[in-house]
């Protein structure tokens, strides 16, 4: 059954996240498509319609195929070496969502 990583980042040293996204553009997808994830969505300026959403300032929205794939792909030493400066520059809350059965 499908999973969703939601991820809710308060960027504090935007050097430090931008390194992070510069490998990000170069290295992420091969990485993260070897796992089976597809990233749905990134926004730095969600628009709130209910409730407040605290001191966040990005939202990410990605789907893997089950989470053992999600679990492979978050505890790889691929993805680890590219997600230091994310560590260094950004908090973050990561939500793991079970999708609904097709069935």
């Amino acid at each position: 059954m499908a999973v969703y990583a939601l991820v809710q980042l308060r960027i504090h040293d935007p050097e430090r996240y931008g390194r992070y996204m510069n490998n990000f553009v170069a290295r992420f997808s091969d990485v993260f498509g070897k796992f089976g994830g597809k990233l749905l969505a990134a926004d730095t300026e969600p628009r709130v319609l209910e409730g407040q959403w605290w001191d966040r300032n990005k939202v990410v929205l990605m789907e893997f195929p089950d989470a053992a794939a999600f679990t492979a792909w978050a505890t790889s030493p691929e993805y680890n070496e590219i997600a230091v400066d994310r560590v260094a520059g950004a908090e973050a809350v990561v939500l793991l969502i079970k999708g609904l059965s097709s069935a």
